[in-house]
């Protein structure tokens, strides 16, 4: 499989700047290019590694890791550390726990001025003012 980078990038669901950044980062190589006329206009070609690896970092961010600690996952991959890779994962569950918990408490703050809002026609929203400095 032979891919250019607009064709990995949709392969992949992301823009075609999104896999410039990625090898920004050093998260993707860059391969060389390909053909051409002699005056380097040779298309670079990506493959199926390359594919793979553009959706191994996507799932990785869809679970919340950033992309340092995807950078460390992509090494860790290469030595199979699964002690480094479960304390990685346990780290980012007890981000996800506190953010649960902080989206919950704002949900219920939220619900809370919602229903004062409801309860009178007078006065300011109580919704409006919480967000007053």
């Amino acid at each position: 499989m032979q891919l250019t980078i607009g064709k990995l990038a949709a392969a992949g669901a992301v823009g075609v700047e999104t896999i410039r950044y990625y090898q920004r980062r050093g998260l993707m190589g860059t391969p060389t290019r390909s053909g051409g006329d002699g005056w380097g206009a040779g298309v670079r070609r990506y493959d199926a590694d390359d594919l793979r690896r553009l959706k191994f970092i996507r799932s990785a961010q869809a679970s919340g890791f950033t992309l340092d600690e995807i950078s460390d996952l992509l090494a860790l991959e290469e030595s199979d550390d699964r002690v480094r890779v479960r304390a990685l994962a346990r780290q980012r569950i007890e981000a996800l726990d506190a953010k649960i918990a902080q989206m919950t408490e704002t949900r219920s703050a939220l619900a809370r001025l919602a229903d004062q809002c409801a309860a009178t026609d007078k006065g300011p929203c109580p919704i409006l003012a919480a967000f007053e400095p």
